[in-house]
């Protein structure tokens, strides 16, 4: 997401808010509005998302803490608002009028289907939904990174034909990252396309640099330790697990992410 600095909205602070003329100044679609409450050890922060073009309130939520643990706090409130916003601003955007609405309808097909249990139907509805992407929109980054993934993912999951997937991912990983290198999905998926290969150490830093392109992308973490496992660095493996789970506690994919650490514990347990 493109996100105006804080410098700048800052300077909103103390002036009377025009939603609407807020967007044009800054070029903005939506507004994350809040405010912070105490009271004694107690801290009440409120959010709420607008849309700048038509100031209707698309989202609202408040997160009670204690200020006792203010940092530890913080980050939980930021990852919470990041991935609901993540979710409220892909349904704002999916209402949106597109110049591809067939494409974006069968990007987020594929996205449902993703979210499905891991089978061979569910993977090839995937890709079926990600290629008829492709068809209407060939310069979609996110439809040729998420196809990218999901090939990636059938290859892990037992395809028919792996060798065929991984060359189709690699090529697609590879032109979504040069169109799009600040892309965290394009980043990933090309990690994705590493690890199938079994070069978990070079599949190691596209999944730092999309976490750093995006601090919740759960899946990364997921996938990051992993490959730290697989190259030797156990001990970095549990806390970027738990990181995953902390940002998607009901993840499709929630008992592999904690079977990874069950199998570091048995290995510590292995080696003594």
């Amino acid at each position: 997401m493109f996100v105006i600095s804080r410098n700048t909205a800052f300077t909103y602070r103390t002036k009377p808010a025009d939603t609407k003329q807020i967007g044009r100044d800054l070029g903005v679609r939506y507004l994350l509005e809040g405010s912070v409450q105490r009271s004694g050890s107690q801290v009440r922060v409120s959010a709420q998302l607008i849309d700048a073009a038509t100031d209707a309130h698309l989202w609202a939520d408040r997160f009670d803490r204690d200020t006792r643990d203010l940092f530890s706090a913080q980050n939980e409130i930021t990852h919470r608002l990041a991935n609901t916003l993540g979710i409220e601003l892909i349904t704002a955007e999916a209402a949106r009028p597109t110049d591809n609405p067939d494409a974006l309808d069968y990007i987020l097909r594929g996205r449902a289907a993703g979210l499905k249990p891991w089978t061979r139907s569910s993977y090839d509805e995937a890709v079926r939904m990600y290629e008829l992407a492709l068809e209407l929109d060939p310069h979609s980054t996110e439809a040729q990174s998420l196809l990218a993934v999901v090939l990636t993912s059938r290859v892990l999951g037992g395809a028919n034909s792996p060798t065929t997937d991984i060359a189709r991912a690699e090529a697609l990983a590879g032109q979504a990252l040069a169109a799009s290198p600040r892309s965290a999905l394009a980043h990933f998926a090309k990690g994705q396309v590493l690890r199938v290969q079994r070069r978990w150490e070079q599949a190691i830093p596209l999944y730092e640099t999309a976490i750093a392109l995006n601090r919740n992308f759960a899946a990364a973490f997921f996938a990051l330790g992993l490959c730290k496992l697989l190259t030797g660095s156990i001990e970095e493996t549990i806390p970027l697990e738990e990181q995953a789970i902390r940002l998607s506690p009901s993840d499709p994919q929630l008992g592999i992410w904690y079977q990874q650490i069950g199998r570091v514990h048995l290995l510590q347990i292995a080696h003594g």
